[in-house]
C-alpha cells in the first residue's frame, strides 16, 4: 500500500475514535491519542514501525505550525493588556514546575537525563483545552481574565527551557566536559539565533504579503514560510520551534491585519494536527509501559503541584485576589500539543534509550491531564464563581 493509504487511515482513525470520546465528553486531542495507540504497531499493527518513520515529515511540519500558533498569541496590545502581573505569574508557574518534576523525580533516583528532561517538558500548558472550557461554560471575571494569557505565554517559557535542557541532557550522554559555555552560553547562543533567524523571517513574510492580494496566496505563503523556517532550523541545528515562535510573533505584530488569514491557515492545519496526534499516538510504546509506573506517576502529580505552588506564589506576590491565587493553580493541570511537540523532538535529539522512555511519559501523561486536566479547569472556575452558563 502506498503512504498515502496509511495517512488516510490514521485520519480517519482518529476522526471515527472521537465519535466515540464524545459519549464520555473527552477532549479531540484524547480521541486521537487513542485512535493512534489502537491502530499502531503494539496493537492491531494498521500501521506499523516503518511506515511511522515515513511520517517524520508530517511531524516535522506539525511542529512548526504548533510554534507559529503559540507566536501569534504575542501581540504587543496583548502583552500590555496582560500587564507585568501575569508575566511574572507565568514565569514562576512554569518554573517551579520545572524545577518540582526535576528534583522530585531525581530524589526517587530515575537517570539524571530523563530527569532533567522531564523537568523542561512540564513547564507547557494546554492552551485549547483551556479555552474550550472557559468558552463552554461561558466563564468571565478576575481568574478568567489572568488564566488565557497565561496559558498562552508559558508555552514560550517552556521551549525555552526544553532548548536549554536538551543541550545540558546531551552533555551528560556525550560525557561532555561541564563549563560556562557548554551549560549556559552554548544553548543561549542558539535560542538567541533561533529567534533572531525568525524574526528575520517574520519581517520577510510581513514585507511579501505586500506583493499578494489574495488571502489565499497571502496564507500559502505564511505555510511556505513555516516550512522554510522548519528546514533552514534543521539545517543549522538550531531550534525550529523557537525560530517559528519568533516568526510568528514577528508576523502579527508587523503586519497589520493578520486575523483572517491566521483563521484560514487554523483551517489548514487541522488535519495536519489531527495526524500529528494520532501518529504521536502509534509510536507510544506500550512494551515500555511497566517501566514508566511510579515514574509516571510522579511526574504528574510533580508537575501539578508545580504549577500549583509557582501560580499561588506569583498570585502573591503580585498581590491578586484569593479567588485567583487559590484557583489559577488547578486551571492549569491540562498539558497536550507542545509538551508532545517536544518530546517528539527528544526522538531526533537524545539516544531512543532516553527519548523513547521521555515519550511514553509525556503521552501517558497527556491522556491523564486530558481527562482530567478540563475537569480541574471547570471545578476552579466554578469555585471562583466565574462559569454563567452550562
Amino acid at each position: 500500500m502506498s503512504t498515502l493509504f496509511y495517512i488516510a487511515l490514521a485520519m480517519m482513525g482518529g476522526l471515527l475514535m472521537t465519535r466515540l470520546t464524545r459519549l464520555v465528553r473527552l477532549p479531540n486531542v484524547t480521541a486521537y491519542l487513542l485512535a493512534g495507540v489502537l491502530i499502531g504497531p503494539y496493537i492491531l499493527n494498521l500501521v506499523n514501525a516503518e511506515q511511522l518513520a515515513g511520517f517524520s515529515i508530517i511531524t516535522e511540519c506539525a511542529l512548526g505550525f504548533i510554534a507559529f500558533s503559540i507566536g501569534d498569541e504575542f501581540k504587543l496590545d496583548n502583552l500590555k493588556a496582560i500587564g507585568k502581573p501575569a508575566l511574572i505569574i507565568t514565569f514562576l508557574e512554569a518554573v517551579f514546575a520545572v524545577i518540582c518534576t526535576m528534583s522530585i523525580t531525581m530524589i526517587f533516583g530515575f537517570n539524571p537525563v530523563i530527569c532533567i528532561m522531564l523537568g523542561a517538558l512540564s513547564a507547557s500548558t494546554a492552551p485549547a483545552a483551556t479555552l474550550l472550557i472557559v468558552r463552554q461554560y461561558k466563564a468571565k471575571g478576575p481568574l478568567t481574565d489572568m488564566l488565557l494569557p497565561v496559558v498562552a505565554a508559558d508555552d514560550a517559557v517552556g521551549l525555552i527551557a526544553y532548548s536549554i535542557c536538551v543541550s545540558l541532557a546531551q552533555g551528560m550522554i556525550n560525557h561532555t566536559s561541564f563549563s560556562m559555555y557548554t551549560v549556559l552560553i552554548k544553548p543561549l547562543l542558539t535560542i538567541i539565533a533561533s529567534l533572531l533567524l525568525g524574526a528575520v523571517l517574520g519581517v520577510l513574510l510581513a514585507i511579501a504579503h505586500k506583493y499578494f492580494r489574495s488571502h489565499t496566496n497571502r496564507m500559502s505563503l505564511c505555510i511556505a514560510f513555516v516550512m522554510i523556517g522548519v528546514g533552514i532550523a534543521d539545517w543549522l541545528g538550531l531550534s525550529n520551534l523557537l525560530l517559528c515562535m519568533a516568526l510568528g510573533a514577528i508576523y502579527v505584530n508587523i503586519w497589520d491585519q493578520p486575523d483572517r488569514i491566521l483563521a484560514c491557515i487554523d483551517d489548514w492545519t487541522y488535519p495536519l494536527f489531527l495526524l500529528f496526534f494520532v501518529i504521536s499516538g502509534a509510536q507510544l510504546n506500550l512494551t515500555t509501559l511497566p517501566k514508566v509506573g511510579i515514574l509516571g506517576v510522579i511526574y504528574i502529580f510533580a508537575r501539578f503541584g508545580g504549577k500549583f505552588l509557582g501560580a499561588w506564589l506569583g498570585g502573591t506576590v503580585t498581590h491578586q485576589p484569593p479567588v485567583v491565587k487559590n484557583n489559577l493553580g488547578w486551571a492549569l493541570m491540562p498539558q497536550a500539543g507542545v509538551a508532545i511537540g517536544m518530546a517528539t523532538m527528544a526522538l531526533k535529539q537524545l539516544p531512543a534509550e532516553y527519548s523513547q522512555l521521555i515519550q511514553t511519559v509525556i503521552l501517558s501523561a497527556t491522556l491523564v491531564y486530558e481527562i482530567v486536566g478540563p475537569l480541574a479547569a471547570r471545578f476552579a472556575l466554578q469555585r471562583a464563581g466565574e462559569i454563567h452558563s452550562s
